[in-house]
């Protein structure tokens, strides 16, 4: 897949505060991208310099393969903050008004209202909107000139559970129809559930970047241990449902993949001779992985 944004060691200094400290990523075309970490950690940065918002204190940044251009711009659809509308006009009226502002087409209101869920209440004003219907207009208005990336910050945030899973179903729709989108969020469970891939953020320093599954994965971690564990490094080497394994001190933790449990492994390693003198299962939380990463 080609490169879409590419960061380049990025930085971003206030005074003596380093908000983001030489980030380099690589977002491919296609991909729901997370950026995760709590407040502070340098994600609405980040966005604001790829969006030629604030300007970088070091390193660089391309979109494309090229720098940034009022071109540019025109393939990237952006929602940075709470959506700002006339309150006192319709749904439709407000995205005529985004549509002049970004020389979109007006043949294209209709269409975004649908996607969103909002073409039956078109004539309704902004002021009787919910919060979660407040963000899909806004998601409407940032896809008028039919973007190629959507950049979403904490698209989520302060909706109640309902507005929460219509917005992260409306993200994985708009994706499926082959559009990039990079998303902020401090919230785990947002990024496992929508991201493709994810980047944990803290501090302005990068922690972990890669395959969200690779990242983060709710599957159950085991622990094992033989009384000889060369033998059992061996086969698990070659055994093809084992996704990753380590040998921590005396003992080997290992995942699995989906559709194999603890009596798989038991059985083969049994059928060659290797007796387990250990099996536990770990269910391990996002919150622990995260804190995991973090603290490395």
């Amino acid at each position: 897949m080609a490169t879409v944004l590419y960061l380049n060691e990025l930085s971003k200094k206030y005074g003596s505060l380093q908000a983001v400290d030489r980030l380099t990523l690589q977002v491919k075309a296609g991909s729901i991208y997370g950026l995760l970490g709590p407040n502070g950690s340098g994600k609405t940065t980040t966005l604001g310099m790829v969006l030629d918002v604030i300007r970088p204190s070091g390193g660089s940044f391309q979109w494309f393969g090229d720098s940034i251009s009022s071109e540019t711009k025109r393939r990237v659809g952006a929602l940075l903050e709470t959506p700002n509308f006339y309150p006192y006009l319709t749904a439709r009226a407000n995205l005529e008004v985004a549509a002049d502002t970004k020389q979109a087409d007006h043949r294209h209101i209709n269409k975004m209202l649908d996607m969103v869920g909002l073409g039956t209440r078109s004539h309704t004003t902004f002021k009787g909107f919910s919060l979660g219907m407040k963000q899909r207009l806004a998601l409407a208005a940032a896809m008028l000139n039919d973007p190629e990336v959507l950049v979403l910050d904490e698209p989520t945030n302060g909706l109640d559970p309902q507005g929460i899973a219509e917005v992260r179903d409306l993200i994985t729709r708009i994706a499926a129809q082959g559009k990039t989108i990079l998303l902020a969020s401090h919230l785990l469970d947002e990024v496992e559930k929508v991201c493709t891939h994810v980047a944990v953020l803290q501090a302005g320093k990068l922690k972990a970047n890669g395959p969200v599954g690779d990242i983060l994965s709710t599957q159950d971690q085991l622990l094992i241990s033989a009384d000889e564990l060369a033998p059992v490094l061996q086969l698990l080497e070659r055994l093809p449902y084992i996704v990753k394994f380590a040998q921590e001190k005396n003992y080997v933790s290992l995942t699995l993949s989906e559709g194999y449990t603890s009596t798989d492994l038991n059985r083969d390693m049994f059928a060659q001779g290797i007796v387990l003198s250990q099996l536990l299962v770990r269910r391990k939380s996002l919150e622990a992985q995260f804190l995991e990463i973090t603290q490395k």
